[in-house]
C-alpha cells in the first residue's frame, strides 16, 4: 500500500495544482462555449476519435455551440476555433495588434523546423518584422518576381513536356500530382538559390524537405511530453535527428556554393538566400547599433520555410483548379476562348501583362481558392492580452484557429456554395470584387488576413493564373473513359484530392 501511495502521490498534487490554478479559469462563463471540462484531460473525452479527424469534430461542435467555441485538448492552452467572417475581420484586421501574435514553440519543435526565426512562427516583434520586410521587399516585390519570368517559362516548358510525354505513353491518360509539385518546388528553388539546378539536384532537396514534413506530423505526440518525448519514443528522435542532418549537410552545400559565386556575380539572378547573407539582425545587447548575421542553422530554416511555404499549397490549388476544369467542360472552354482572344498567336509566349486581361481566368482561379482553399485552418494565431469581443473572453495565449475552408462555404454568403461557380466572381456577382486580403471585409481568407496575411499572396496567384492559362491553352482535357473525377478532400501537409487528378490529355488542334 506504501508504494502505491508514493505512486498516486504525484498524480494526486497534479490534480489539485489543476483544479486550484488552472480549472476554475476554463469554467469562465464570458469564454466561447464548449464541451464540458473535466480535470487534467480537458474535453478530450468528448472527441472519441482520433485527431487526425479534428475538422469533423469542429464541425459538429459548430451546430451545438455557434460561430465561435473553445475546446481544450488535454491542455493548459484553450483552443478557439472562428468560423465567422465578421468575427474573424475583428480579431485580424480591427484588433490585429491583438491577435496577430504566434504561440511559443517549445523546445522539440523549434529545433525541428530551426523555426526561432521563422516568419510563419515567430511570436510578434522587430525579428519578425524585419525577416518579413526582407522577404517582401526584396524577393517578393512585383519587380523582383517580374524578374524571374524566365525562370516560369524553363520550369512551364519542363511542365508541359513532362505532360505531353506520359500522355504518349499511358494511352493520353495523365496523372498530373507529381509533375505540378515537381514544377513549383523547382521554381521556388531557383528563387530560393538562385540557380536552374538539374533534376538530380531538385530532387535531393525536394526529398529531404517531403521526409522532414511527413515526419513531423508524427512528432504530434511530443506536445503531449515535451519534456521526455525524446526518450520515450526514441526511434522517432534518432529518424527526425537523421533527416535533420540530411537538411544540414545539403543546404550547408548551397549556402557555401552561393558564398563563393556572390563576389565574381557571374550569371548572377538575386535570390532569397543573397539577402539572407546580407540581413543583419539586432543582437540582444543594450546596443542599439550593435548588429550581427544570422547564422546558418538560422539561413537552413527561412529557405526551408520558403520553400515549404509556396510548394504544396500553390501545386494543391492547382490540381483542384485543373480538376474542376476537367469535370465542368464548359468552364473550360470558356476559358479557353478568352486565352485565345487574348493572345491570337498560338506561337506567342503569355506574358505578365496577358494574365491581367484574362478577367475569365481571375474568377477562375479565385474560385478554386474559394471552393477548395489548400489549407483549412490557418496557422494558430495567439492573443497577447485578455480581451473580450462580442461579448466573448479571449484569453492571452489561447490558440485561435480559423475555419477557412468553412467560411469560403456559407450559404449566409456564397448562393450554392459547394459548386464551382466562376461567374460569382463575374459583374453581378457575390463575389465580384471581393477583397481577397480582407482589409477591408471578409468573405473568404485563403491567404489569411491581417498582419499575418499570406506574404507570397500575389506570386501564388501569379502562378495559378500563368500554370492554369497555359495548361489549357496546349492541352485539351478530359475525363477518362468509365471515370468520374471525385472531389473527395484528403488531409496531408495541405488538403489534397483523396484521389489524384487523373485526365485524358490530348494537344489542341491549330487554332
Amino acid at each position: 500500500m506504501g508504494v502505491v501511495f508514493l505512486l498516486l502521490l504525484p498524480l494526486f498534487f497534479l490534480l489539485a495544482f489543476y483544479l486550484i490554478v488552472y480549472y476554475p479559469s476554463t469554467r469562465r462563463s464570458n469564454l466561447p462555449p464548449g464541451p464540458t471540462v473535466y480535470p487534467i484531460i480537458g474535453n478530450v473525452l468528448w472527441i472519441r476519435k482520433s485527431l487526425a479527424d479534428i475538422k469533423s469534430i469542429i464541425r459538429d461542435f459548430r451546430h451545438k455551440y455557434g460561430d465561435i467555441l473553445t475546446l481544450h485538448i488535454g491542455t493548459v492552452r484553450p483552443s478557439i476555433f472562428v468560423f465567422d467572417q465578421n468575427l474573424a475581420h475583428k480579431l485580424l484586421v480591427q484588433h490585429g495588434s491583438i491577435f496577430g501574435s504566434r504561440i511559443p514553440l517549445n523546445q522539440l519543435f523549434r529545433f525541428v523546423g530551426n523555426d526561432s526565426y521563422t516568419i510563419s512562427n515567430s511570436p510578434s516583434g522587430p525579428i519578425w518584422r524585419l525577416l518579413r520586410r526582407n522577404l517582401v521587399s526584396e524577393i517578393l516585390h512585383p519587380s523582383r518576381i517580374k524578374s524571374y519570368g524566365d525562370a516560369r517559362s524553363w520550369v512551364l516548358e519542363a511542365a508541359l513536356d513532362k505532360i505531353g510525354k506520359q500522355s504518349e505513353k499511358e494511352g493520353s491518360v495523365v496523372v498530373v500530382r507529381d509533375v505540378f509539385q515537381y514544377a513549383m518546388f523547382c521554381l521556388l528553388v531557383y528563387m530560393c538559390f538562385g540557380e536552374k539546378f538539374d533534376e538530380k539536384v531538385v530532387r535531393e532537396i525536394e526529398t529531404v524537405q517531403r521526409d522532414l514534413l511527413l515526419f513531423f506530423r508524427k512528432l504530434q505526440i511530443f506536445r503531449f511530453f515535451p519534456k521526455i518525448g525524446r526518450y520515450i519514443f526514441s526511434k522517432r528522435w534518432k529518424t527526425m535527428m537523421e533527416i535533420k542532418e540530411r537538411q544540414t549537410v545539403i543546404f550547408s552545400r548551397l549556402i557555401d556554393a552561393r558564398r563563393k559565386k556572390i563576389p565574381s556575380r557571374k550569371d548572377y539572378e538575386y535570390c532569397y538566400l543573397d539577402s539572407l547573407l546580407d540581413l543583419e539582425l539586432p543582437t540582444a545587447t543594450d546596443e542599439e547599433d550593435k548588429k550581427r548575421k544570422l547564422t546558418e542553422v538560422e539561413i537552413i530554416g527561412l529557405c526551408s520555410e520558403f520553400l515549404n511555404g509556396g510548394t504544396d499549397t500553390t501545386s494543391t490549388a492547382l490540381q483542384w483548379v485543373m480538376a474542376n476544369l476537367v469535370k465542368k467542360r464548359g468552364i473550360q472552354k470558356k476559358l479557353l476562348k478568352e486565352i485565345r482572344e487574348v493572345v491570337p498567336n498560338e506561337e506567342a509566349a503569355i506574358e505578365h501583362e496577358d494574365l491581367q486581361k484574362m478577367v475569365y481566368l481571375k474568377a477562375v482561379v479565385m474560385e478554386g481558392l474559394r471552393r477548395h482553399p489548400p489549407g483549412q485552418f490557418l496557422l494558430p494565431h495567439t492573443a497577447t492580452d485578455d480581451t473580450v469581443i462580442d461579448g466573448h473572453l479571449i484569453p492571452k495565449n489561447a490558440a485561435i484557429n480559423f475555419m477557412v475552408g468553412d467560411m469560403g462555404w456559407d450559404s449566409r454568403v456564397w448562393k450554392d456554395p459547394l459548386e464551382f461557380k466562376p461567374e460569382r466572381f463575374l459583374p453581378g456577382g457575390e463575389g465580384y470584387g471581393v477583397d481577397i486580403t480582407g482589409s477591408k471585409g471578409i468573405k473568404m481568407m485563403p491567404f489569411g488576413a491581417g498582419r499575418r496575411i499570406c506574404p507570397g499572396i500575389n506570386l501564388a496567384l501569379l502562378h495559378l493564373e500563368y500554370f492554369v492559362a497555359n495548361l489549357i491553352r496546349k492541352f485539351d482535357w478530359k475525363q477518362v473513359d468509365g471515370e468520374q473525377i471525385d472531389l473527395t478532400e484528403k488531409d496531408e501537409f495541405t488538403t489534397v484530392m483523396k484521389f489524384p487528378l487523373r485526365s485524358h490529355v490530348t494537344l489542341h488542334n491549330k487554332y
